[in-house]
């Protein structure tokens, strides 16, 4: 097993990077994602493999409008990415930066879109099956952990990587990682762990498993259900007999007390510090994995996983949509896609540089409410 340092920066670029490169060479067509139904079944494809399926506001706004379109006529929604290598890495993160700093309203908007179709996603009244083979990432994570059933295979990686970049993780993992269990999800929002393979499902990310070279007869299976309460015993199926061929150890189970543990504070500081009195070479390489991120992005993280552990989707989503608001006025978004993206030194320089510089009122000023036209509101609270 490769060693923690290494995953973040496997996540970087086999996300983050791969993904910026491709959107610089690529332009938007109207076949950036494909809408197609099949009886009374709908399935999109994300269409931008060579952009390992990226996530731009071109796709937001035909997604969105379809699959509202699709609730009221349609039995089930399939989703689905184009090419063998990603479901999709995330959201078109250079054109986001550019536009932010431009003050483009596009940047805010971006994320609006992305968040109302996060929310119809997880208030869905027809069943949502996401086929998430490849990267999943981001955005990805966002089109796909709020429908009802989330198929991995062995080449998925899902990781949420945005402490790396001075960002958080957004499209509602405020209301997805303090719902798993044992402080998975603090553990994966702060240090932005990469789940590969089974690891997917036993991780709490996705509800089902299939081997990919299984995956073209288990989409056909369900597109040809008359009645969608079969869909569950299909995944299953699919499920039980991939897990008789390649059932293996959760592989953070070893750690999963230490995890536990380490991740139940309610600040940073007293992470850091748990994990510094252990000093183990488990504990060790987290702190190196951690010194990296942005402190006010990891601060950040952990106050929306915190509160977002008593709250609705929809209040976690207008919560996130008031942080990244500020966020895209920070320094620190712009450092951190330069570092990982643009200039690929690996070498962000923080503003705030250190945890304890990252005051309380500093961090209270992300969450103020907006000016009330500028506040996300999204309808049917929970």
């Amino acid at each position: 097993m490769i060693t923690f340092c290494t995953h973040s920066r496997v996540i970087a670029r086999q996300g983050f990077l791969k993904c910026s490169h491709f959107v610089r060479t690529m332009t938007t067509s109207t076949e950036d994602v494909l809408f197609e139904t099949k009886g009374k079944a709908g399935i999109i494809t994300l269409n931008r493999p060579k952009a390992l399926n990226a996530l731009n506001l071109s796709m937001a706004r035909k997604i969105h409008p379809q699959l509202k379109k699709w609730e009221t006529e349609l039995s089930f929604v399939v989703i689905k990415g184009s090419g063998e290598k990603a479901f999709c890495a995330g959201g078109d993160i250079r054109a986001v930066t550019e536009a932010g700093r431009n003050k483009d309203p596009s940047a805010v908007g971006f994320f609006k879109l992305e968040y109302l179709i996060n929310n119809t996603i997880g208030t869905y009244k027809i069943p949502y099956v996401a086929l998430i083979h490849g990267i999943t990432m981001g955005g990805g994570v966002g089109l796909s952990v709020h429908g009802k059933y989330r198929v991995a295979t062995e080449k998925t990686v899902f990781a949420m990587p945005e402490t790396a970049i001075g960002l958080f993780p957004d499209v509602g993992g405020s209301y997805v990682l303090p719902r798993l269990p044992n402080q998975l999800g603090t553990f994966y929002g702060l240090t932005g762990y990469r789940l590969s393979g089974l690891d997917v499902l036993k991780g709490g990310i996705a509800t089902h498993f299939c081997e990919f070279n299984k995956i073209v007869d288990l989409e056909k299976e369900i597109l040809a259900v008359s009645d969608p309460n079969e869909i569950p015993r299909i995944l299953d199926k699919y499920t039980k007999e991939s897990l008789t061929k390649q059932d293996k150890e959760f592989s953070l189970q070893p750690n999963i007390n230490q995890i536990e543990k380490h991740f139940s504070f309610d600040t940073v500081e007293e992470i850091l510090a748990s994990l510094t009195n252990e000093n183990s070479s488990w504990s060790l390489s987290q702190l190196e994995t951690l010194k990296k991120m942005s402190p006010t992005s990891m601060k950040l993280t952990l106050r929306l996983i915190r509160e977002g552990a008593q709250m609705s989707l929809q209040d976690c989503l207008e919560m996130e949509f008031r942080v990244v608001t500020r966020v895209l006025s920070e320094k620190d978004f712009y450092e951190g896609v330069r570092a990982l993206l643009i200039d690929r030194d690996n070498n962000p320089v923080w503003d705030p540089a250190t945890i304890e510089q990252v005051t309380n009122e500093k961090l209270q000023t992300f969450f103020d409410l907006l000016p009330t036209k500028e506040e996300l509101k999204l309808r049917n609270k929970l």
